[in-house]
């Protein structure tokens, strides 16, 4: 079959569709203001990689007169380049959408990957904010459950709103344990 002939909603023999899984659920996406959070930090890596190489290049260009090394001093900024398109990316592509019985974490560009956390299955929920995180107003809500591959973190979200998420979540799995 041509992949102008396959339906819209086939799916592999085996596989469940995306979608009808998860009732398509409206996701709430993180703050723009993890952009340039994510940014600063990769631009603190990128001035001490581009020092170093500068350094070096110095170096080795006045001992030898081959100015044209000083080029490489380029590599450092090009990377930060990409790197910043890619991070204005990734965090557009951080959601989570709370359902009845669980919360759905929605992250990745290329290699989408949606994790479901049952109510029930949540041991409890931390929020964290270090200098910088604070700086800019926001936290990250780390849930851990007791499986540690369904353990989620969601990054850059509003303080208010982690601790609001953070409540609203430990009272749904209270409820949620204690009917079992």
């Amino acid at each position: 079959m041509m992949a102008s002939q396959i339906p819209p909603s086939w799916t592999p023999p085996g596989a469940m569709p995306l979608r009808e899984d998860l009732g398509d659920p409206a996701f709430r996406r993180v703050s723009r203001r993890l952009i340039p959070l994510y940014l600063l930090g990769h631009a603190i890596g990128t001035v001490i990689f581009l020092v170093v190489i500068l350094v070096a290049a110095l170096l080795i260009a006045f001992g030898t007169d081959q100015y044209w090394l000083l080029v490489f001093a380029v590599v450092p900024v090009l990377i930060f380049a990409i790197m910043a398109f890619v991070i204005v990316r990734q965090v557009k592509a951080i959601g989570y959408a709370e359902r009845e019985d669980d919360l759905l974490i929605a992250t990745g560009i290329m290699f989408r990957r949606v994790t479901v956390i049952p109510y029930g299955r949540l041991q409890y929920v931390d929020v964290k904010s270090g200098p910088l995180e604070r700086a800019f107003g926001l936290a990250t809500l780390h849930l851990h459950t007791a499986s540690a591959s369904t353990s989620a973190v969601i990054p850059g979200l509003p303080r208010e709103e982690a601790v609001r998420l953070r409540e609203k979540l430990a009272s749904r799995a209270e409820r949620n344990l204690a009917g079992l």
